[in-house]
């Protein structure tokens, strides 16, 4: 009975690392680039945008479809970047505890 209240106590504090770990990737910033820098994605930790950049020279009328995919690249870059950040944590966060089995993470 008393591994059972350990195990217990260990889910206990895993979540309240992993709250903290929550507003930790809320309040971090990854950046994704596309185009060697004319286009460029900021985004949270968790890997929601916040804001995009073009740079001028690349806003062409005539070539929409390629802004288009660069930006889709950009964000792309930025969201692979956020989710490496969360795997770093999340594994850090299972890591103490002593488990029968093993997380997927």
């Amino acid at each position: 009975m008393a591994d059972f209240m350990k195990i217990l106590q260990q889910v206990k504090d895993m979540q309240g690392r992993f709250d903290t770990i929550q507003k930790d990737l809320e309040s971090r910033t990854v950046t994704g680039a596309a185009g060697g820098g004319m286009v460029s994605v900021e985004a949270d930790g968790k890997g929601t945008v916040r804001r995009i950049k073009l740079d001028p020279s690349i806003v062409k009328p005539e070539d929409i479809e390629m802004l288009e995919d660069l930006i889709v690249v950009a964000v792309a870059d930025a969201q692979k970047k956020a989710q490496t950040i969360q795997q770093e944590q999340m594994s850090q966060l299972a890591g103490g505890m002593e488990l029968p089995f093993k997380l997927p993470f």
